[in-house]
């Protein structure tokens, strides 16, 4: 018989995942871990489920952009992936981003927020980045303090319902640099009716298919540097569904996360609102930039973690000179080196979680 090597499978990933929870188990009360453990368990059974198994059928694929319909209307259409697709349903009805603002465990409950996000996300194909944004943008406008803005945004980027649920983009990478962000080009003037409009080039944007973005942008007359910068709220669609001004010149053909629909975006007088001030722009998106960081670290760990569990799965399965490879002293000496790095990532992410 032809030999055929089998590929490694996943498990519940809240229950094989011994760090997790005893991290849970001493940092959260007794019966507030009761009370979450069961959605934990259910997001870690569909994670090395049925989201795993979507997540490798439908590997091939990647956002595609329709940038003008058959009678030759601009439209700028982005089709995502079916990951995507229920990644926004799963988002919106398990609280990944709504659970670190209902405040329902107090001072606990951005610790429950990442470990829900921690035990599904390896399996929802980078759909952490937009929610990183969505959560940098609410902490933003609360921040703020402007409640006009507030009302509008925050009970949809908060959203446990799929159909009101929002997401953002986090607009500064410029041609210039994405580092540098005193050096954006974007302007942003005055119609005649005293309205904000926006124009230049962001050259990348992830999260395209957003609802919302926060981006920076020059007011008109003020000076060089962040200090000339402003932070604006924009929304991407007018009522009518149309583009508000904005066009998508092309999806970025990435090295990696080509499952992200990152794109060149051109403002051609996008309306716009100050969200606080005409100036500091870049001191005032910082909230957002905190958040997208801890976003960061985290995802770092629960990729960290997705790998590891398959290395480890795999390694009882593979076969090699008379024994498998979890039997192997090297091979076990080299997966526990990476593993106790693992473990220290994970406990620094969620130190600053915690904090």
């Amino acid at each position: 018989m032809a030999f055929f090597q089998e590929a490694p499978r996943l498990g519940n990933q809240y229950d094989d995942d011994a760090l997790l929870r005893e991290w849970l188990a001493r940092k959260l009360p007794p019966d507030m871990l009761a009370r979450v453990e069961g959605e934990l368990r259910e997001l870690g059974e569909r994670s090395g489920g049925e989201l795993y198994a979507l997540q490798q059928a439908d590997r091939p694929n990647e956002p595609r952009l329709t940038s003008w319909d058959p009678w030759g209307r601009r439209i700028d259409e982005i089709e995502l992936t079916e990951v995507w697709k229920r990644a926004a349903q799963i988002t919106a009805e398990h609280g990944l981003v709504a659970t670190a603002y209902e405040r329902k465990d107090g001072a606990h409950s951005r610790i429950h927020q990442f470990a829900l996000n921690h035990v599904v996300q390896p399996s929802l194909d980078i759909y952490s980045c937009p929610l990183a944004m969505t959560d940098g943008a609410a902490k933003t406008l609360l921040v703020s303090q402007n409640q006009t803005l507030i009302d509008r945004a925050i009970p949809h980027l908060t959203s446990r319902d799929p159909a009101e649920a929002w997401t953002s983009g986090q607009w500064m990478t410029e041609r210039t640099g994405g580092s540098d962000v005193g050096r954006s080009e974007s302007e942003a003037r005055r119609d005649a009716e005293g309205n904000w409009r926006l124009y230049g080039t962001k050259w990348f944007t992830s999260a395209t298919t957003s609802q919302m973005a926060l981006t920076l942008a020059r007011p008109e007359g003020n000076g060089p540097g962040g200090r000339g910068l402003a932070l604006f709220y924009l929304e991407l669609r007018r009522s009518d569904g149309s583009m508000n001004e904005i066009s998508i010149h092309r999806l970025k053909d990435k090295f990696g996360t080509r499952k992200l629909p990152t794109a060149e975006l051109g403002l051609e007088g996008s309306l716009a609102t100050p969200v606080i001030g005409l100036d500091h722009g870049t001191r005032h998106i910082s909230p957002m930039l905190n958040i997208t960081r801890t976003w960061n670290a985290v995802a770092s760990c629960f990729g960290m973690r997705r790998a590891i569990a398959l290395v480890r799965d795999y390694a009882k399965r593979r076969v090699a000179f008379g024994a498998s490879l979890d039997e192997k002293p090297l091979h076990i000496d080299t997966v526990a080196q990476i593993a106790s790095e693992a473990e220290g990532a994970y406990l620094l992410a969620q130190r600053c979680v915690e904090l």
